[in-house]
C-alpha cells in the first residue's frame, strides 16, 4: 500500500509531512527546507517553476507568477501567466505536485494519497476545490481537515492524557480560524469554529505597501496596474520591513522608482513600531468577531480556557500575538513552530488513516463549520414571501451528522417541489451560498400544507447527501452535494487533469540553480550601474554552464557566482536547514 502524506496547503507557504516511526514528520523540498511558498511561475521557455524559484520570478516579472491564489478557490478566477490561463485549483494542482514529488523522493515510494487541509470556514465550494486541486495534481483526497483541527491533533498528539478547554487561533498568510476543543483521554472533541478566508499576514504586509504608495501619492490597486514591478519589489522591502517592525524596530523601507529599481540615494519611508500598530488597527479589530463568535457559540467565557495555543506564520508578530492574549488574558502558547504545526497535524491524520501504530488510541471530532439548510416559503400577513432560509445543520454541530425537518406544499394539488440547498447564516437565501436543487416529483395532489420530510446527512469530509422523503407514497428523492467547481463537470475534470499533466514542468533537481539565478537577477536589479558588471558577468557565466552540462565548470562557475553575491553584500541562503524529514 502506497504511503499516505498530509499536506498543509498553504495560501503563502505550503508543507507536505509522513507518519513514520510512532512520530508525525516533515519532508524536505529540493532547496531542504520545509516550506515552499505556494507561488508558481512559467518561464520565457513555457516552463512551470514552482516555490522558491517562483517567488523570486515574482520580483522581477510579476505578470509571469502567481501568489495568493488560494483565495480564489471556489470561484471562477481565472489568472494569465505568460498568455497561459490558469485556475485556482490548477494552480493549487501545482503546488501540491511539486510536494508530491518531494515525498516519493524522500520515502521513496509512489505516493497517490493524502490528506488535505483547509481553513476551517472555508465553504463547500472551496472545499471542493481544494479536493479538484488534488485530483489534478495525481492524488486521491482521503481527507479535507480543517486546519485549526490539524493543529489540535499536532498538540494532542504530546499531550494525550489531559483533560482541558483549548482555544487555537490560526492566523496564515491569508486565511483566519478560531477554534475551541476539548481535550480529554486521548480525544480531541472540536467545539465550535469560526474564522474568515480573506485575512492574514498578506493583509498586514500590502497595508504597509499602501502606506508607502501613499506617502507618495499612488494609490495600491492602481499602483499595480501601472508599475507592477515596482509594487513587487516595494511588496519584499514591506515583507522585510513587518518583521523588523514585529521586533520592536524602526525601519526605513527604500522606495523603488517606477520602473522597480532601488538606489542607494532614493527615498526612504521611516516606520515606527507604534506607526505601525495604529495602521493595524482595523485589521486587529476584524480578528476579534470570529472569536466573539466562538465564544458565544460555544457559551464560553475566556476565564473558562485552558489553553491559548497560537498557529499560523502571522503570529509572529508581537501586536498580533498581544491581541489575542490581552483579549483572552493569558499568555499564548507556540510549542511547536506556529509555521509547521498544521503540515505536522496533517501527518498525524494521516497516521490515522493508515492505523499506524502508536497513534490508533487517538480519536477525533469535528463540527460542520457553517449552518446548511434550504429554502422556505413564509406567510407574512396574507401574502406567501419566498426566499426566506431554514436551518436543517446548524453551524457548530458534531459531525458525522444527520438531521430531518418536515416541510409543507404551499398550495393545493401541488406535485412538485424544487428543495433549495443552501449554506450560510442570513435570514434570507439571496444573502446565503447555494450549493443547489433537489427536484422531488410525484407528490399525490392534495391540500395546501401536504408534508414533506428533508434529511440532511453531513460527512466528515464535507459531503452533503439530502435526502426528501414523501410520507404518503414513500418515495424518495437523493441528491449528492459534492458541488464541482464551477465550469468544472466530470468531462471538464478529465481535460483539466489532462492538461495539467501535459504541463512541462521544471526539473525537480535543478529548481535550487535555477533560483540561484533568478536571485542573481534580482540583486542585479537593485545594484547602481558602477556595481553591476562583476555581476552580470558570473550570472552569463553561470547560466552558460547550466547549458553545457560539464559538472567541473558548472561546480566553478557557481562558485565564481555565490563569491560574487557575498561581496556585493547578498548572500545566497541555500536554505540547508535539515535533511529530509523533521519530526514533532
Amino acid at each position: 500500500m502506497s504511503p499516505i502524506i498530509g499536506i498543509d496547503l498553504g495560501t503563502t507557504n505550503s508543507l507536505v509531512g509522513v507518519f513514520r516511526d510512532g512520530r508525525p514528520r516533515l519532508i524536505a523540498n529540493a532547496h531542504r527546507g520545509y516550506l515552499t511558498p505556494s507561488v508558481v511561475g512559467v518561464l520565457p521557455s513555457g516552463e512551470v517553476i514552482v516555490g522558491e524559484a517562483a517567488r523570486e520570478l515574482r520580483v522581477t516579472e510579476p505578470s509571469a507568477t502567481a501568489s495568493c491564489f488560494k483565495r480564489y478557490m471556489g470561484s471562477d478566477r481565472v489568472l494569465e501567466l505568460r498568455g497561459r490561463k490558469f485556475s485556482a485549483p490548477e494552480l493549487s494542482s501545482l503546488v501540491l505536485r511539486s510536494l508530491k514529488q518531494d515525498a516519493e523522493a524522500a520515502l521513496k515510494a509512489e505516493v497517490s494519497r493524502a490528506v488535505i487541509t483547509v481553513p476551517a470556514y472555508f465553504n463547500d465550494h472551496q472545499r471542493q476545490a481544494t479536493r479538484l486541486a488534488g485530483q489534478l495534481a495525481g492524488l486521491e483526497v482521503l481527507r479535507i481537515l480543517n486546519e485549526p483541527t490539524a493543529a489540535a491533533l499536532t498538540y494532542g498528539f504530546h499531550d494525550r492524557q489531559g483533560d482541558k478547554r483549548v482555544l487555537v487561533v490560526d492566523l496564515g498568510g491569508g486565511t483566519f480560524d478560531v477554534t475551541l476543543m476539548q481535550v480529554f483521554e486521548g480525544s480531541i472533541e472540536i467545539v465550535a469554529t469560526a474564522g474568515e478566508s480573506f485575512l492574514g499576514g498578506e493583509d498586514f504586509t500590502n497595508l504597509l505597501v499602501a502606506r508607502v504608495l501613499e506617502s507618495e501619492g499612488l494609490q495600491y490597486e492602481a499602483s499595480e496596474l501601472s508599475a507592477p514591478l515596482r509594487v513587487a519589489r516595494l511588496r519584499q522591502e514591506c515583507e522585510a520591513a513587518k518583521r523588523a517592525l514585529g521586533a520592536g524596530e524602526t525601519v526605513e523601507i527604500a522606495v523603488p522608482d517606477a520602473e522597480g529599481r532601488l538606489d542607494e540615494r532614493g527615498r526612504r519611508v521611516r516606520v515606527s513600531p507604534d506607526e505601525f500598530a495604529a495602521a493595524c488597527e482595523g485589521l486587529l479589530g476584524r480578528l476579534a468577531a470570529p472569536v466573539s463568535k466562538v465564544l458565544r457559540d460555544s457559551r464560553t467565557e475566556p476565564g473558562d480556557i485552558d489553553e491559548l495555543v497560537l498557529v499560523g506564520g502571522a503570529l509572529r508578530m508581537p501586536l498580533a500575538r498581544r491581541f489575542f492574549e490581552i483579549r483572552l488574558d493569558r499568555e499564548g502558547l507556540m510549542t511547536h513552530d506556529p509555521d509547521q504545526a498544521v503540515g505536522l497535524g496533517a501527518a498525524v491524520q494521516a497516521g490515522l488513516l493508515a492505523r499506524e501504530a502508536g497513534i490508533d488510541d487517538m480519536m477525533v471530532t469535528d463540527v460542520c463549520p457553517f449552518t446548511l439548510g434550504i429554502e422556505i416559503v413564509r406567510r407574512i400577513g396574507r401574502e406567501r414571501v419566498e426566499g426566506f432560509f431554514m436551518p436543517i445543520i446548524h453551524r457548530n454541530t458534531t459531525v458525522p451528522v444527520s438531521h430531518v425537518e418536515e416541510v409543507y406544499t404551499t398550495h393545493a394539488n401541488q406535485t412538485q417541489v424544487t428543495v433549495g440547498v443552501f449554506q450560510g447564516d442570513a435570514r434570507r437565501v439571496k444573502d446565503n451560498l447555494h450549493l443547489g436543487d433537489l427536484e422531488v416529483k410525484g407528490i399525490p395532489r392534495g391540500p395546501e400544507g401536504t408534508p414533506l420530510h428533508v434529511r440532511f446527512t453531513y460527512d466528515l469530509n464535507g459531503i452533503l447527501e439530502v435526502e426528501a422523503v414523501v410520507p404518503a407514497t414513500g418515495r424518495k428523492f437523493v441528491g449528492v452535494f459534492t458541488n464541482h467547481v464551477k465550469g468544472l463537470r466530470d468531462e471538464a475534470v478529465r481535460a483539466a487533469v489532462a492538461k495539467m499533466q501535459a504541463l512541462k514542468v521544471y526539473p525537480r533537481e535543478d529548481l535550487g540553480n535555477r533560483r540561484l539565478l533568478l536571485f542573481g537577477e534580482r540583486v542585479l536589479g537593485e545594484l547602481p550601474s558602477f556595481l553591476r558588471d562583476e555581476l552580470d558577468e558570473a550570472l552569463i557565466a553561470f547560466e552558460a554552464a547550466m547549458q553545457t552540462g560539464d559538472r567541473r565548470s558548472f561546480d566553478a562557475a557557481r562558485e565564481l557566482l555565490l563569491a560574487v553575491l557575498d561581496r556585493r553584500g547578498h548572500p545566497f541562503d541555500e536554505q540547508a536547514k535539515g535533511g529530509g524529514t523533521s519530526e514533532a
